[in-house]
């Protein structure tokens, strides 16, 4: 089966990296990829958003298998795309159509559905430029911290929790007046602050059947002890040492059913992963959020911990087979460090050359915001360069492995968290 991987991150050199050892992949391409997925797949320079180049490159390579990392295309519709074309009919594709990326693509979509099927979540309510002067009345009565969400896609940066008033208003008016996010901020969810501590469920589904991955939690900041400015992740463990096996099973009744139930009711055949945001407060789950997609830097800590062949994973997903297949589940724990480039989430340079990656040894080194210069040298080409996944019988050993590697990396203005897992061996003592 020859299989394309669109997206150019972390997550994809894992999916790469793990379905270049299945028997069941005859050629594996990655668009546009980075210099990791180049190693065990060949790179097309097609940008995931391009369909007809996608296309024309699905027709020409004889792909029978597409897997969508990113967020972005299937929000954009490239599911219903494929489905429009006669000429791809016989190409299978992992992720939702554009209704089911309703999910991450509209925060309004998405809290509305939760309300709709009972799962349970944070209380909203939702605003436009119409509503504005209601709204701002709306902040002032309400309790703080307060969140602020921008409706559609903004790049992991639509998401304000204020602490006063004045940054609220502020931030409100930014989105809905402003324009600060285009048109992903036409409407904004004002939404209570959850207290709990965080987590993500990751899950699998056919259409019909479907089956929880390992869980993780990420770390957003950018700052030791989760201080400073969002980022797209810091770095994620897995397992995580609160979600124990009665949590879970609350997750799978309360939320996933619903959830998958609710997909149903509304006509939505919705094939591929949903990544859900969750809060766990005293022992119950909230949902903060759905993505219709793996997580970064999620994906380099889940995907080391699945013991099953990831091809023919995917391939029973995109069959509907999916109940058939058994996956199997490390027990081991798995811990990634991301090095970023200096001065991210804000502005960074790009073309820094990487040295000391062929020196790290006993970790999966996943690449991300990697290309080649002109004299093939692996140089930095975004905000977070490479996640190294420390794997290891204890979270104490998973951390030395990640940490370990992340400091043999070297590239001028490297910036990397030495507290990723910390807090969970505290929470073991």
């Amino acid at each position: 089966m020859n299989i394309l991987i669109l997206g150019s991150g972390g997550r994809e050199h894992a999916f790469a990296w793990k379905i270049s050892q299945s028997p069941l992949c005859d050629s594996l391409f990655v668009a546009p990829g980075n210099a990791g997925t180049a190693s065990v797949a060949t790179n097309l320079s097609i940008s995931y958003n391009d369909f007809d180049a996608i296309a024309d490159a699905v027709i020409g390579h004889k792909i029978e298998l597409v897997i969508v990392g990113p967020e972005e295309p299937l929000v954009n519709g490239i599911v219903d795309y494929f489905e429009s074309k006669e000429s791809l009919a016989h190409v299978k594709i992992i992720g939702p159509n554009k209704a089911g990326a309703q999910l991450e693509g509209s925060k309004d979509f998405s809290k509305a559905f939760m309300q709709k099927y009972g799962i349970p979540t944070a209380s909203s309510r939702t605003f436009t430029a119409e509503t504005l002067e209601i709204g701002v009345e709306y902040l002032e009565a309400h309790p703080l911290p307060i969140v602020l969400k921008a409706d559609g896609l903004a790049a992991g940066k639509g998401v304000i929790i204020a602490e006063k008033f004045s940054e609220a208003e502020t931030a409100f008016r930014e989105m809905l007046v402003d324009k600060k996010f285009g048109d992903a901020g036409n409407k904004v969810v004002v939404e209570q602050f959850l207290k709990g501590i965080e987590l993500s469920v990751f899950v699998l589904t056919d259409g019909e059947h479907y089956k929880i991955l390992p869980e993780a939690k990420d770390y957003k900041r950018i700052g030791e002890s989760d201080t400073g400015l969002n980022t797209g992740g810091m770095g994620a463990v897995s397992p995580v040492t609160f979600a124990d096996a009665n949590f879970l099973r609350k997750v799978d009744e309360k939320v996933v059913k619903p959830t998958l139930n609710g997909l149903k009711s509304e006509g939505i055949k919705y094939v591929g992963f949903i990544f859900i945001g969750l809060m766990n407060i005293k022992g119950e789950p909230y949902v903060i959020e759905y993505n219709v997609r793996m997580g970064d830097p999620e994906t380099e800590v889940v995907i080391p911990r699945i013991q099953s062949d990831l091809a023919m994973l995917m391939a029973s997903t995109a069959k509907g087979t999916l109940n058939d297949f058994d996956i199997q589940i490390s027990p081991q724990v798995a811990v990634t460090t991301v090095v970023v480039s200096g001065g991210y989430p804000g502005d960074y340079e790009k073309g820094k050359v990487i040295s000391g990656s062929e020196k790290v040894e006993d970790v999966y080194l996943y690449h991300a915001g990697t290309t080649f210069n002109a004299n093939t040298e692996i140089v930095t080409n975004g905000g977070r360069v490479m996640a190294l996944t420390g794997l290891a019988n204890s979270l104490e050993n998973a951390v030395h492995k990640s940490q370990r590697a992340a400091q043999v990396v070297q590239f001028e203005g490297k910036y990397f968290r030495h507290d990723i897992g910390v807090d969970l061996i505290r929470y073991n003592d």
